[in-house]
């Protein structure tokens, strides 16, 4: 299956403050917030949601076709990314802007405070899917994750149009979104996914019910954080998978990218949701024990122990042969 990613390409400053950000916050101040945390740690990474996705499912074996806007200080991480399977042939380049950088502080509870500068990611209404899709070859499936907004419509309105099956993954740009923005980037997905705060969000902005979003888009994949995710269609699926037994937590950022990473293989091995989405919980686990998003390996062997150890053996069966 040949599935393209689109979306955001960064550069990551991790931050780790070592109490609670909930300690400092005031309740009736809250429209007044004026705070400065001093942090333990800086950790600068690769990252960027399409960047992660696309690393994700190249560790996994896979080769997913990058759609993204990056800065001309790519070279190195443009050649990381090929490295580990991933295709960049069709970036787009910016000759101004640097690449996006995210800054995200992290609490000892795995809250999150973060910013995300655009910079090259600003351009990505320059790449077409028409265009990328006759120069590429047939694509299968179109992930659009967070990006430029105008690059978000213009990918998913380029999907119905060439009638390519596309999955809606606002994620972080919802805020960015109104609700007719919001309405046409998810109507027609054959997938959405979004976490519990995102799912919410969703059916704020648009005036949907859940039920009323499950009759604009064939599957939902709701993540749940410790709790799993939660796998729901129009057609009466409903799949509850628990998340994998992590070995240490260092930090959370890219866990849920990891998941579609995880997700995406396994629909590219012709399996079933609930093993998809085993997968992409499995390879969530393998970012939360790492600080930065692309800094796990995978083992085979120790993959399908885990996986064995998570959801039994038969499950860690059926994906053996699949694991690069």
């Amino acid at each position: 299956m040949r599935i393209a990613i689109t979306g955001s390409v960064a550069t990551d400053h991790l931050m780790t403050f070592p109490g609670l950000f909930n300690d400092s916050l005031v309740a009736d101040q809250l429209h007044n917030v004026s705070l400065s945390f001093l942090v333990d740690d800086l950790q600068i990474r690769r990252g960027g949601v399409a960047a992660n996705i696309c690393f994700g499912m190249g560790v996994l074996g896979e080769r997913p076709l990058l759609v993204a806007a990056v800065g001309h200080d790519f070279a190195e991480y443009r050649a990381w990314l090929e490295d580990h399977g991933v295709d960049c042939s069709h970036v787009h380049v910016s000759t101004t802007q640097h690449t996006a950088r995210f800054m995200c502080t992290t609490d000892q509870e795995q809250n999150q405070i973060a910013s995300f500068y655009p910079g090259a990611m600003g351009e990505s209404s320059e790449l077409h899917l028409v265009q990328i899709s006759e120069r590429a070859g047939a694509i299968d499936l179109v992930l659009i994750g967070a990006d430029d907004p105008s690059a978000m419509l213009q990918h998913s309105l380029a999907c119905k149009e060439l009638g390519i099956a596309f999955i809606a993954d606002p994620s972080q740009q919802l805020p960015r979104l109104d609700g007719e923005q919001v309405k046409a980037v998810v109507e027609g997905a054959t997938y959405l996914f979004n976490n519990e705060y995102e799912a919410t969000l969703i059916e704020q902005r648009t005036g949907w019910t859940a039920d009323e979003v499950l009759n604009h888009v064939g599957i939902r994949v709701t993540t749940l954080g410790k709790n799993g995710v939660r796998i729901t269609s129009r057609d009466g699926i409903d799949i509850h998978v628990p998340v994998a037994q992590e070995k240490a937590i260092k930090d959370p950022t890219g866990v849920g990218d990891a998941f579609r990473a995880g997700f995406l293989a396994g629909l590219s091995w012709k399996l079933d949701l609930e093993r998809c989405a085993q997968i992409g919980s499995l390879l969530a686990t393998y970012v939360i024990e790492t600080i930065g998003t692309q800094e796990f390996s995978v083992d085979k062997d120790t993959f399908v122990r885990r996986f064995a150890d998570a959801y039994g053996e038969s499950a860690a069966q059926e994906i053996h042969q699949h694991i690069k």
